[in-house]
């Protein structure tokens, strides 16, 4: 859910369009997204673009990039970030989810390379004294731009935005001297592709991967069989909905991420890769494990504990297979 006081700084930027004129520009970029062409500046022709680029990707964008955040906060006790660059930030939904989950930062800044998308950026921050003092910089995200120091650095649905062959010289350029580096993609086939490109960049700086992976090993999903997404589910406003044509007060998100670190952290034995299947008696669950595996594992009612625990283990959390014995 967005904070309060992000929801009203939207809104207030968002009246100021017609439902109508909202609806007609989400529209165009909800089909440019499906088709998995840029929704970024280079298509936003009008302030309005700009609003409902807003209002159709950044509470998604917020979620998926809070809850990747969420599960490497809770895999690095006593990270205390000072400082956060969000490379290809857009609006900055990314710098409101990490001010929440690691309120030590006192430094912000934020790339990105369209002059109106930092326009409504600074305007949805100026009322919130955390990110009143962020630095708004403009510029296209090249592994030759000079690079702020940064303890926290992420790229939240940017990185598959630039061409192929940049991709990995721009995240060894994120990952220069960061205490951690995270990084979101669509939860698609193409946006999981980019997302284990940019782990195995990761893994030969030799890096540890913290999070979604309970190991440093090779993927064991194999591509064009399958892809490591999760999901997170969001509300919508009546607003929101209005400018979606949706009926439904909700949205689910799917994303794929990766979060790395310099120094080995404690990490799950497994972590649960699809909705667990539950059954009377029974919780299946999709694992992959800390031996570089995949196993699905199910847990009946007679294990007593570790079946509660099961029926409230949800798509993304990890799961304690050492203890899964009969």
């Amino acid at each position: 859910m967005l904070p309060d006081d992000l929801r009203s700084a939207l809104d207030q930027a968002l009246a100021r369009f017609s439902p109508q004129e909202l609806a007609g520009s989400v529209a165009q970029l909800t089909e440019r997204y499906r088709t998995g062409i840029s929704t970024g500046g280079n298509h936003l022709r009008s302030r309005a673009d700009i609003a409902a680029y807003a209002a159709y990707r950044m509470p998604a964008t917020h979620a998926a990039a809070a809850t990747a955040m969420r599960q490497a906060a809770a895999l690095t006790p006593g990270f205390e970030p000072r400082s956060h660059l969000d490379a290809g930030g857009g609006t900055g939904a990314a710098i409101w989810a990490a001010s929440r989950i690691w309120p030590s930062i006192e430094k912000i800044t934020v790339i990105e390379h369209d002059p109106h998308i930092i326009d409504l950026g600074k305007r949805l921050v100026r009322d919130t004294a955390a990110l009143r003092g962020t630095t708004w910089r403009q510029a296209s995200i090249t592994a030759a731009l000079d690079r702020p120091p940064a303890d926290l650095v992420t790229m939240s649905y940017a990185l598959g935005e630039l061409p192929e062959p940049e991709r990995p010289k721009v995240v060894r350029w994120l990952a220069q001297d960061a205490a951690m580096v995270l990084i979101v993609e669509p939860g698609t086939p193409a946006g999981y592709a980019t997302i284990a490109q940019a782990r195995d960049v990761l893994r030969s700086q030799g890096m540890t991967i913290v999070a979604p992976c309970p190991h440093d090993g090779a993927c064991p999903i194999q591509p064009g069989r399958d892809w490591c997404h999760f999901s997170v589910r969001l509300p919508r406003t009546a607003l929101h909905r209005r400018i979606k044509a949706g009926t439904l007060s909700f949205e689910d998100e799917k994303f794929s991420y990766v979060a790395a670190t310099p120094a080995p952290r404690p990490r799950p034995e497994a972590r649960v890769l699809r909705h667990p299947q539950k059954r009377k008696g029974v919780v299946a669950l999709r694992l992959c494990t800390e031996t570089g595996g995949l196993r699905d594992e199910t847990v009946s009612k007679r294990q007593g504990d570790l079946y509660r625990q099961a029926r409230d283990v949800e798509w993304g959390d990890g799961w304690p297979t050492k203890t899964n014995v009969d």
